[in-house]
């Protein structure tokens, strides 16, 4: 076997593994569009907040796509949802430090355009990778999807503008008593 045996120990075994992780991912990363979202609705940047609502939207279709394909009625308990390689995150998910209160719709189109480069790269790896035709196969569909979801980013950031230099720069800063 090549060098990525200590990777492949830890691939699915089967589709239904496979597709519940890919399930999990996907619900994930709209769990933590909508907290975006939340965080942006605290700072009072509706735009923002709405942006990440829409794409939890696009993620939350992406689980019920896989639900819909794989027949399943409700996400499968008992499967293992552990990372199905080691040294990476789910994919789609982004950590609150790379919010700001101030940042605008082509700052969440440039995170998730980020994101869905990492998932589209995360399935071509567990493709190259899978020793079970149908989760190399699935891999493959996976990341196509994530490929025509990146373009629909880029689509979305031509419409878009991006800001300028100062973007970040509060004209009314909060103010602490002390």
């Amino acid at each position: 076997m090549n060098n990525h045996t200590s990777d492949a120990a830890r691939l699915p075994d089967t589709l239904e593994q496979f597709m519940a992780q890919a399930l999990q991912m996907e619900l994930d990363a709209a769990e933590r569009y909508n907290e975006f979202a939340d965080m942006m609705d605290t700072h009072n940047n509706a735009e923002v907040a709405q942006w990440f609502r829409k794409m939890a939207e696009v993620e939350g279709k992406h689980a019920n796509q896989i639900m819909s394909e794989m027949g399943w009625s409700e996400a499968p308990s008992g499967l293992r949802m552990a990372p199905l390689l080691t040294g990476l995150d789910a994919p789609e998910s982004a950590s609150d430090d790379e919010l700001h209160y101030l940042m605008q719709p082509w700052h969440v189109l440039q995170l998730a355009l980020v994101n869905e480069q990492r998932a589209e790269r995360f399935f071509g790896k567990l493709a190259s990778l899978a020793t079970v035709e149908s989760v190399r196969k699935a891999a493959l569909e996976l990341q196509q999807e994530e490929a025509e979801h990146i373009e629909l980013v880029k689509d979305w950031l031509k419409k878009v503008p991006q800001p300028d230099a100062s973007w970040d720069q509060d004209p009314d800063p909060p103010r602490y008593d002390s």
